[in-house]
């Protein structure tokens, strides 16, 4: 048998690094092909790296046919799934294959839903809204737990995908920086994660730290309310006199106090002469 290798196929998981080509090289020369590279028909779909090096070595080779595959869909969620059992990809490999899978099931669920008959009374908007918001959270805790992720680090990832420029892209696949910094150095204008990038790890490392730090102090509570705080106690707090104004007011009244006190201590002694001289004791 001829066996076609289909290039989109190929290209569809990221290739090995040079090491992890040669080291695998070295291993099938030691001990053979011992794998059975997997075929849809006459269109290799898995092994393209041992049959590469089996061609140039004249190495032999089993194959075996996957009679499942009913389309190219059925064959990239068979790839997406061998990849994420595997412990060699990144972090951010499995991220991307698990988003790859998120996209194609929305598919197919999107065409088996026009396929269906409307129903007979029509759903009100918010259930519509709550259902398909519930819908979306199953399906990525799904993916994030198949591919061995948090929900948070698919949402990261997906960022990346959407906002990254290629070569923060690449600095993330390469394990130049965590997915968390370049997440944050997305944020920014393309313009700007391209220097980043282009002037490697430590630089992109600082614009993730700016990042960070700007939103931090965007999001600092006024100093005039504190955490916790109403919007009438920010008022009060606002409208409250200045420090000298209220030590002023305290020297007033204990003026105050102080001359009533006095004026009290009079009428008392006032009283006092008023009343009647006791008899003396006798003797």
């Amino acid at each position: 048998m001829d066996i076609v290798v289909n290039e989109e196929l190929k290209a569809y998981i990221d290739p090995l690094t040079v090491e992890e080509h040669e080291a695998l090289e070295r291993s099938l020369l030691a001990e053979g092909c011992r794998d059975a590279l997997v075929l849809w028909g006459n269109v290799l779909v898995d092994g393209h790296n041992r049959y590469g090096i089996c061609r140039k070595h004249g190495l032999s080779f089993q194959t075996v046919q996957n009679t499942r595959f009913k389309s190219i869909e059925d064959v990239h969620l068979w790839m997406i799934d061998q990849h994420l059992g595997r412990r060699s990809i990144s972090d951010f490999q499995r991220g991307v294959l698990a988003l790859r899978k998120r996209e194609i099931v929305a598919e197919r669920r999107a065409r088996g839903t026009a396929a269906q008959a409307p129903a007979p009374a029509a759903e009100a908007p918010a259930e519509k809204q709550a259902a398909a918001a519930q819908d979306a959270l199953q399906t990525r805790e799904a993916l994030a737990k198949a591919a061995r992720l948090s929900s948070s680090q698919v949402v990261l990832i997906e960022k990346i995908q959407k906002q990254g420029a290629p070569g923060l892209v690449a600095a993330v696949k390469a394990g130049a920086v965590s997915i968390n910094a370049a997440a944050a150095v997305a944020t920014l204008p393309a313009e700007e994660q391209a220097a980043a990038a282009a002037a490697g790890a430590q630089e992109l490392k600082q614009a993730a730290k700016r990042v960070r730090e700007a939103r931090r102090k965007s999001a600092a509570p006024s100093p005039a309310v504190d955490d916790g705080a109403t919007a009438e106690d920010g008022a009060v707090a606002a409208a409250a006199p200045e420090p000298q104004a209220t030590l002023e007011a305290l020297r007033q009244r204990v003026a105050t106090l102080e001359s009533e006190n006095a004026a009290l201590r009079q009428e008392l002694a006032a009283l006092r002469a008023r009343l009647p001289s006791p008899d003396p004791a006798p003797f």
